[in-house]
Order: C-alpha cells, then sequence, then structure tokens
C-alpha cells in the first residue's frame, strides 16, 4: 500500500495493490451474528454462522464458493470476484466443515498459500 499525503488539501490518498500470488488470507467464523449484521451485509436470511473467505486472485472466489457448497449444508449469501469476498451461512459446525474443505481444496488442489480458520 502506498500513501500520499496532498498538502495543499490536507487530504490523504491511499493506493492499494495486490500483489500476484495465490493466497486464501481470511477463512473466519462469526458465531451467532445480529439480524443488524445480516441487514447491513444485505443477507435476508438469518442463520447461525456466517462464514467470510477472501482470496486473491480475485476470481477464484467463484472456486471457493462453488467448493463450499458442494462440502456441506451451507448456502452461499455472497460471492464477489472482484474483491475475492465470499460469504457463507449455515450453522456453525456446517460453515466450519464447510471452510475447512475450502483450505484444503485450495492448498492441496489449487497450491495456494492458506490461513487458519479464526471464530468471534
Amino acid at each position: 500500500m502506498v500513501q500520499f499525503m496532498t498538502h495543499a488539501t490536507g487530504l490523504e490518498r491511499i493506493i492499494q495493490e495486490y500483489v500476484p500470488g495465490k493466497q486464501l488470507s481470511l477463512a473466519h467464523i462469526v458465531a451467532s451474528p445480529t439480524r443488524d449484521l445480516y441487514e447491513k451485509l444485505g443477507l435476508s436470511d438469518c442463520h447461525d454462522a456466517i462464514g467470510i473467505i477472501t482470496v486473491t486472485p480475485s476470481e477464484s472466489a467463484i472456486i471457493a464458493g462453488d467448493q463450499a457448497l458442494k462440502s456441506g449444508a451451507v448456502d452461499v449469501g455472497f460471492v464477489d470476484r472482484f474483491s475475492g469476498s465470499v460469504f457463507i451461512t449455515g450453522k456453525v459446525s456446517d460453515v466450519y466443515a464447510s471452510l475447512e474443505s475450502v483450505i484444503y481444496f485450495f492448498e492441496n488442489r489449487l497450491h495456494f498459500s492458506i490461513t487458519n480458520i479464526t471464530k468471534s
């Protein structure tokens, strides 16, 4: 990330760039999310948990969503192939199992750098 300060206006300009690579950088479970959080995320159905995945290159979010659906009783609430974000919803245990499957697939089949699952 590169930051510039424009002295004339006092505004800060931030330029963010992705470094080419294959990385699953976030796998997080939000357990017992509030209805308000679901509404803010634009998700209509409330479940026990939300799983959040972030991948680069961003198009691999499509693969992550597909793998999550095929590996457990979860719903895909959101896939953004431009930012690499995926939201999955379901029971905490199902979301966890799906995230484990996605991580395993990305590490062993696609040879991505991966992260550990975190939970809040």
